[in-house]
């Protein structure tokens, strides 16, 4: 029999966009000629929700709730004024709801001038919030208030659901409080024992009819995170009971670093197979032993793949198949997923949180793994943090432009760990000699090779935002976490993103081991710095987590920690329990630290004393209120590397040619114009430097597949003129690097 494959990510993950994981499965198997189809079922599952059926539906179910209410007042004190609120104007959102969607998939943008009349929704308890946020949105564009507005809307009824209905629901996550750190599995494994919730029928409802129209032979759920996790069991459960001759097997983000060590029986009555880490190869080899092919092997060949036998899990990886490069696995396959469906939604004012759940992105890696792999909080004993592989420039390419042609969105997400500056920049470099009209953003690390001229070439060829990691800003504990950078080399790094017109985010952590009060109050004064500069616009704070696979989890005493157990769990193991040496209570750091960013983002607050935003009382910074300043001024290196990429990006000159007289004396002279896309400007310079700035600039123009080092052009002055370094610091050529001449 014909081997079929149905790959789904099970609710939730994002309303925006699809998460890339079985785009990537397909792809793969597209390369390997076998037959799959894919689905993201948490969107299937909210657009059957938010509908005019749905909340006709959901009304209906809750109905019991609210009967009676005046005379049963004593007993349903439980339920908010927000929810009864809700079930009263349940006409008002049933006969909104589908417009709304419509506006926020891109379908009816005339919706936004009704929305922002603010009659034309029902409004509850998250539109409270909205005296608050109108300062900090200003004066933002109709449509984008209208998003936010609808998304406030969206909100409300979620509550409404989460008290009435079903408490687990999230548009983002689905019962995540059962996948967290479940070292057991007895909770999770009740909760199956339930009776479906409201939820659940929704998501059985549409596997059922997706199972019965794709007849597959093999299933594959892909589990990123804790809150895809239990919906990825109510699948696999629906489908053991009804179609148990349907293999199944889950992969993805959550089962690498959380079920590494699964011993629990009870897990292989859902599932038949779970694998870890890079899947090519693993459901390469399943597909295999499930052919009739491979019926006569002695053994059948697995990949880092668990199962049940004689009772037992065990592990297996006899598999002789090695990895497949990143050059072999294809392009990401999004056909069968809803693209033009998805819901842009503006929930919070953070500037990369807004990119992160409004507009359609494609997501792609720059590379597997990390090319740094030495920070001490991350998982980099596991193979997608330590298998380093680049993708080369040319096939990233090929693969944007593959992926436009399937989308129609131009938009990319490149999603890796931290990108490489120089595949970064050979990137662009590439995207740039194609023409190619993108958009796009990715993580970092705040390296000193992101000079001024490497931030301008990203900005040109389309990058608008980059997130890395400040973590703790000391010097101390950055190195402690073996970051390879330091505060100054930041705020450098973050200044000429920002110049160039990028974005910055700033991810931000607090309570790291042997962490003091001290360090965290001036860590948060280099933050209020860096805000106060204007060369960060983003940021977010989040606690220190250990986890199993880091090297503070693997080796604890060398950072001051103590596990709480050395018990190992039969089901996940990741997060892990543990006192620090410094008994400090981190956690009360954690509103000021957050209400004091809020405030950074939005330019203001500046001048409030650190202590105002706390309730305890705190040491003062140590911090010179000049550090940051100081830094920047501090650190210009106009020391050129031989073998730095030099390139133009502007376009051919109109030169004319005249001559110059003083004092008695003339000399032929040329002049030049160039017309870039916001101004025009003009060089002049002699004859003999003129001639040679016209062919050299041909040859060093973004066209050109050949990159000429400062050396090789040094090298051509010099030919037939002296004194390269005269010209190459005067008035044109410095009029020249403001306009486009870049040195890589």
């Amino acid at each position: 029999m014909k081997t079929k494959l149905f790959v789904i990510t099970p609710p939730f993950t994002q309303l925006n966009t699809p998460y890339p994981a079985t785009a990537y499965i397909k792809g793969f198997l597209n390369t390997k000629n076998i037959e799959s189809v894919q689905a993201d079922l948490g969107i299937d599952v909210i657009l059957e929700l938010f509908s005019k059926k749905g909340l006709i539906d959901l009304f209906l179910y809750s109905e019991n709730l609210f009967k009676d209410l005046s005379s049963r007042a004593e007993s349903r004190d439980d339920i908010s004024d927000n929810s009864k609120r809700i079930f009263a104007l349940q006409d008002e959102y049933i006969k909104t709801i589908d417009a709304v969607i419509q506006f926020l998939q891109g379908k009816n943008p005339t919706l936004a001038l009704q929305i922002c009349q603010e009659d034309f929704l029902p409004e509850a308890s998250r539109f409270a919030q909205l005296e608050e946020l109108d300062w900090a949105f200003g004066t933002m564009g109709t449509q984008d208030k209208a998003k936010h507005l609808a998304t406030l809307y969206l909100e409300d009824i979620s509550d409404f659901i989460v008290e009435c209905i079903d408490e687990n629901f999230g548009f983002s996550r689905y019962a995540e409080r059962l996948g967290r750190s479940a070292n057991s599995f007895d909770e999770l494994y009740e909760a199956l024992q339930q009776e479906p919730t409201y939820i659940d029928a929704i998501l059985i409802s549409i596997l059922k009819e997706r199972i019965e129209i794709v007849q597959p032979t093999f299933f594959l759920i892909s589990v990123p995170f804790p809150g895809n996790l239990y919906s990825a069991f109510r699948c696999a459960q629906w489908v053991k009971q009804h179609h148990p001759e349907i293999k199944i097997s889950m992969g993805g983000g959550f089962p690498n670093t959380e079920l590494r060590s699964l011993s629990d029986q009870r897990v292989f009555e859902f599932f038949d197979f779970i694998t870890l880490d890079d899947g090519e190869v693993p459901i390469e080899e399943l597909i295999e032993s499930l052919s009739s092919r491979a019926e006569s092997r002695e053994e059948k060949r697995y990949k880092r793949t668990f199962l049940l036998e004689n009772g037992e899990v065990v592990y297996k990886n006899n598999s002789l198949k090695h990895d497949y490069k990143q050059s072999q696995v294809g392009t990401p396959d999004y056909s069968d997923l809803p693209l033009d469906k998805y819901i842009s939604v503006i929930e919070i004012v953070n500037p990369m949180h807004r990119m992160w759940s409004d507009g359609r992105w494609n997501k792609l890696t720059m590379a597997h793994g990390c090319y740094w792999g030495k920070c001490t909080f991350c998982d980099i004993s596991l193979d997608y943090i330590k298998v380093y592989e680049p993708v080369a420039a040319n096939l990233l390419c090929d693969r944007m432009e593959e992926m436009m042609l399937q989308t129609g969105q131009n938009g990319f997400h490149f999603v890796d760990e931290a990108a490489p500056p120089a595949l970064m920049r050979a990137l662009a470099l590439e995207i740039l000699r194609r023409k190619l009209a993108v958009t796009w953003w990715t993580n970092i690390r705040f390296e000193k090779s992101f000079s001024k001229d490497l931030c301008l070439l990203l900005k040109a060829s389309g990058c608008i935002a980059v997130s890395g990691g400040l973590e703790v800003a000391s010097d101390r504990l950055l190195k402690l976490i073996d970051k390879g950078v330091t505060v100054e080399q930041v705020a450098r790094v973050t200044r000429n993103f920002t110049e160039a017109g990028i974005m910055v985010h700033a991810y931000l952590m607090y309570g790291y081991p042997t962490q003091t009060i001290q360090e965290t109050v001036d860590s948060l004064e280099m933050v209020r710095q860096l805000f106060e500069a204007g060369i960060l616009q983003s940021g977010f704070w989040h606690q220190f987590a250990m986890t199993a696979h880091s090297p503070v989890g693997l080796y604890p005493e060398k950072f001051g920690v103590t596990k709480a157990t050395e018990a190992i769990g039969t089901f996940a193991n990741n997060d892990i329990d543990y006192t620090d040496s410094t008994g400090i209570n981190h956690d009360k750091f954690s509103f000021g630290l957050k209400k004091s960013l809020f405030n950074f983002m939005h330019g203001i607050c500046f001048d409030y004393e650190l202590q105002d935003w706390f309730d305890f009382k705190i040491p003062k910074t140590k911090i010179d209120p000049d550090f940051i300043f100081n830094a920047l001024e501090e650190g210009n290196d106009f020391n050129t590397k031989p073998n730095a990429k030099v390139v133009w990006l502007g376009g051919k000159p109109f030169v004319e040619h005249f001559t110059k007289s003083k004092k008695g004396r003339s000399w032929e002279m040329m002049s030049f114009t160039f017309h870039d896309k916001k101004e025009s400007f003009n060089i002049q310079t002699n004859k003999e430097e003129g001639e040679w700035l016209v062919q050299i600039l041909s040859k060093m123009a973004i066209s050109n597949t050949k990159n000429y080092t400062f050396q090789e052009v040094k090298n051509d002055f010099e030919t037939n003129l002296d004194d390269f370094e005269l010209f190459w610091y005067s008035k044109p050529v410095n009029t020249l690097r403001e306009f486009g001449l870049l040195v890589l």
